[in-house]
C-alpha cells in the first residue's frame, strides 16, 4: 500500500473491523460529510478527531445507519450493519438520550443482552449476573436500581458503557464518550478501552483531545468534511495534516506542547 493510499484511508472488499467507501452526508442540502473512505485494517483503538462541525457524529451514524447515507458502501466484517448489528455495540453521545424514560441503570445495561436471546426469550439468571458485574466493574453498583435521569453525567456514560460490554461485541463505536465526565470516571474508561483492545476488540472514539490521542490512541482519523488523515497516530496527527484540518491556530499549539516538553 503506498503512501497516498493509507493516508487517505482506501476502503477495499475484505473483511475488516470496518470498511467505509466514498460515504456522503447531507442534511438538507448541506453537505455534512463528502466521499470518505477508509478501512480498519484489525483490532485497534482508533480515535475520530477534528473541529466543531467537521462531521464525526454524521460519520458514526452514517456507518450505523442512523441518518440517511446520500451515497456510499459501510460494511462491518464485509456485511452490511442490517445483517450484523448485533456484532457491533454503540455507546451514543449523552445529548441524544432522554433520560426521563423511566428505566434503571440495571434495567439499561441488561438491554446489552438482547442480541444474545431468540425472540421473545427473557434475560435468564447468568445474564443477570454478567450485568451486574459489569454494573460493579463501572463503579455503579450503589446506582443499579437508580433511574437514569438520576445520575451524574459521568455516571451515565459509565452505564451505557456497561450496556454496550455486556453486548461482547468485536467492534464498539462511541460518539463522544469523554465529554463533561470527571477525572476518576475518564480514567477508568481508557482502562476500559484498553482491556477491550487487548481482547481483539476494535473501539473506535469521537474524541477531542489531541495529547490525549497520542498517549491512549492507537490510530487516528482526521476530518474536517473529508478525510484529512488516517492511519497511525503519529502519521495520521502530523502538524502538516492538523493545519489542513484545523488551521494554523493548532500547528502553532502543537510546536508549543512540543518545546514544552523539551524543556521539561
Amino acid at each position: 500500500m503506498n503512501k497516498e493510499t493509507f493516508l487517505k484511508g482506501k476502503a477495499n472488499t475484505s473483511k475488516s473491523p470496518l470498511s467505509v467507501e466514498q460515504l456522503t452526508v447531507h442534511y438538507h442540502k448541506t453537505p455534512a460529510l463528502w466521499d470518505v473512505s477508509f478501512e480498519i485494517p484489525e483490532p485497534l483503538l482508533l480515535a475520530v478527531v477534528g473541529p466543531n462541525g467537521a462531521g464525526k457524529s454524521s460519520l458514526i451514524k452514517g456507518a450505523l445507519g442512523l441518518i440517511h447515507k446520500s451515497s456510499g458502501r459501510v460494511t462491518f466484517f464485509g456485511s452490511p450493519i442490517e445483517k450484523i448489528r448485533g456484532k457491533v455495540a454503540y455507546v451514543p453521545q449523552r445529548e441524544s438520550v432522554d433520560w426521563t424514560f423511566p428505566i434503571t441503570v440495571r434495567e439499561l445495561v441488561i438491554m446489552g443482552r438482547y442480541h444474545h436471546l431468540s425472540l421473545f426469550q427473557r434475560p435468564r439468571a447468568a445474564d443477570w449476573e454478567a450485568a451486574d458485574a459489569l454494573i460493579e466493574r463501572v463503579g455503579l453498583l450503589p446506582y443499579r436500581d437508580r433511574q437514569i435521569g438520576q445520575l451524574s453525567g459521568g455516571q451515565q456514560q459509565r452505564a451505557f458503557l456497561a450496556r454496550a460490554l455486556l453486548q461482547e461485541a468485536p467492534i464498539t463505536i462511541m460518539d463522544e464518550p469523554f465529554a463533561g465526565i470527571d477525572q476518576t470516571t475518564e480514567g477508568l474508561l481508557f482502562e476500559i478501552l484498553k482491556e477491550m483492545k487487548q481482547k481483539g476488540q476494535t473501539v473506535m472514539v469521537v474524541y477531542h483531545d489531541l495529547e490525549g490521542v497520542k498517549r491512549h490512541f492507537d490510530w487516528a482519523l482526521l476530518l474536517n468534511r473529508c478525510l484529512i488523515s488516517f492511519g497511525p497516530v503519529d502519521v495520521a496527527l502530523s502538524s502538516a495534516n492538523l493545519e489542513r484540518a484545523y488551521g494554523t491556530t493548532v500547528t502553532l499549539l502543537d510546536d508549543a506542547l512540543r518545546l514544552s516538553k523539551e524543556m521539561e
